[in-house]
């Protein structure tokens, strides 16, 4: 056993899923304490926090001048460093204010994430506040978290769906056996439906309209009773408030170009999987996390163009904060699927 692992204390270590739409916090012996969007709001031209979270949120196309709202990551890596670790503090305050008792933090990063942009991850959470850093890649966590058996001979399959990027990998005795990243998540469903309004209504769609669209409206097939629904935004030729009214057929015709572009992510990991493991997932199936797991219809698509069961995972949006919880909780079992980022 490590040295970690017999110094590890209980109740303050924790795991974070910093990821590109939300971050989700999971303390020890307490399980997911935090979840909010990974957004905050800084005093304009600064990087003085003024707001993280949701009340960030609540502000992104609303703020005056003094002010800016925005995502500090982008595509499941950090774009701006200071308030990145801004955020991460502000977090773990809420869950482990103690000064006293720094937390060991395990951090989940994207399979093809840089050395120079896994470096900026770790120095940030270390900045904000942790004593040691460990690292778990998202589809080992995601995996980890849907339950899956990732120590058996036996190969698993799993398909996270984030805001930024969409993980796949195949996973057997305890290590990750194949693995793609594409970087293409929720925001580019988002931004695709943004475009879409754009194009054929001259309506500009805020971030959250494009959201409220994709979780009302959205589906990656055919439902069995397709709906309508309403959205308004601001007229191009008028500059005034304008509603259309949007079918679900619609919005899916405009997210085809993202969702293809996952299926083909998919498709491209069970081509070069070995035969054999390929076997145990067409018979297993593969398991789907993320927040893109809640795209209605995601799982039939994919079991319809690969020819393979697919099926969300319980309570998908936290699987990988759960997985790196397990990290936590089992340190001694899991220790060889995490990276400990000390350097000399």
């Amino acid at each position: 056993m490590s040295g970690w692992s017999r110094g590890w204390v209980r109740g303050r270590d924790l795991a974070i899923d910093l990821g590109t739409a939300n971050t989700v916090v999971y303390e020890r012996g307490r399980g997911v304490v935090l979840d909010e969007p990974s957004v905050v709001a800084v005093a304009a031209g600064t990087s003085r926090l003024l707001a993280a979270g949701r009340r960030a949120k609540d502000m992104l196309g609303r703020t005056p001048e003094t002010v800016t709202a925005l995502r500090p990551l982008r595509d499941g890596v950090i774009s701006d460093a200071d308030v990145t670790e801004s955020m991460i503090r502000w977090f773990v305050d809420r869950v482990a204010p103690s000064r006293l008792v720094r937390p060991r933090v395990v951090v989940c990063v994207p399979s093809d994430i840089t050395s120079v942009e896994r470096r900026a991850l770790e120095d940030a959470t270390l900045r904000s506040g942790a004593r040691r850093v460990y690292v778990v890649e998202e589809t080992m966590a995601a995996a980890i978290g849907a339950g899956l058996p990732v120590e058996g001979t036996q190969a698993s399959m799993v398909v996270d769906v984030g805001g930024g990027t969409t993980d796949v990998g195949v996973i057997s005795l305890g290590g990750i056996v194949t693995s793609r990243t594409v970087r293409i998540g929720g925001d580019e469903i988002d931004e695709a439906i943004v475009a879409h309004v754009k194009a054929e209504y001259s309506l500009l769609l805020g971030e959250s309209s494009a959201e409220a669209l994709k979780i009302a409206a959205g589906s990656a097939f055919p439902l069995r009773e397709e709906v309508l629904e309403r959205v308004r935004g601001r007229d191009l030729v008028t500059g005034l408030p304008k509603t259309v009214a949007i079918s679900s057929a619609e919005v899916r015709r405009a997210i085809e170009t993202p969702v293809a572009q996952i299926v083909e992510l998919v498709r491209s990991v069970l081509d070069v999987c070995p035969p054999e493991l390929a076997g145990d997932v067409v018979e297993r199936g593969i398991a789907l996390t993320g927040g893109g797991a809640l795209l209605r219809g995601l799982d039939e698509r994919l079991t319809h163009e690969l020819g393979v069961p697919v099926r969300a995972a319980e309570d998908p949006l936290h699987a990988v904060a759960r997985g790196a919880g397990r990290c936590v909780e089992e340190f001694g079992t899991l220790e060889r699927v995490l990276v400990d980022t000390r350097r000399p």
